[in-house]
């Protein structure tokens, strides 16, 4: 949400329903090694989410697809899907997103708080550290008026 990486011609609120946002996978490269794995975000099974939604024009489809694919695929930990959104104008669209898959290594699924600040706490990846990662995350929630209280606690513990 907070770095797209892409070009886009509109950003919209957007709720989806079937999924929920979670600190659910392991990370062994962005933000963290396979020694020393940090924690991503992924949209796991169950309950809603309040996001971002943004539409690519359709000569750039092809290239933001290919890009998210190599972003996000790096070892294939998520499975792409097309999941139904709304915007926060009431429209409903078709929007590509990247669902945690549940039989994949690096799914941890649901970490107690005290656990999910030991790793985020000490662990760095290609990307950079991972407290970086979890607060630029929720600082760019509250700006958008989107509540995630584990992402609050654990920014509260981490400054």
């Amino acid at each position: 949400m907070w770095n797209p990486g892409f070009a886009f011609e509109e950003r919209r609120n957007a709720e989806i329903h079937g999924l929920h946002r979670a600190l659910c996978i392991w990370s062994h490269v962005h933000r963290g090694t396979p020694e020393k794995p940090g924690l991503v975000l992924g949209l796991d099974l169950g309950g809603s989410c309040h996001g971002v939604a943004f539409r690519v024009a359709p000569e750039n489809w092809a290239a933001t697809v290919e890009y998210l694919r190599r972003r996000e695929q790096v070892t294939s930990v998520y499975i792409e899907i097309v999941h139904e959104a709304r915007l926060d104008d009431g429209r409903r669209i078709a929007a590509l997103a990247y669902r945690a898959d549940r039989h994949h290594l690096q799914y941890c699924g649901a970490l107690p708080r005290d656990r999910l600040l030991e790793t985020v706490r000490d662990a760095v990846g290609l990307s950079g550290a991972n407290p970086d990662y979890v607060l630029a995350t929720h600082d760019h929630l509250e700006e958008l008026g989107i509540p995630d209280g584990t992402l609050s606690w654990l920014a509260k513990q981490l400054r």
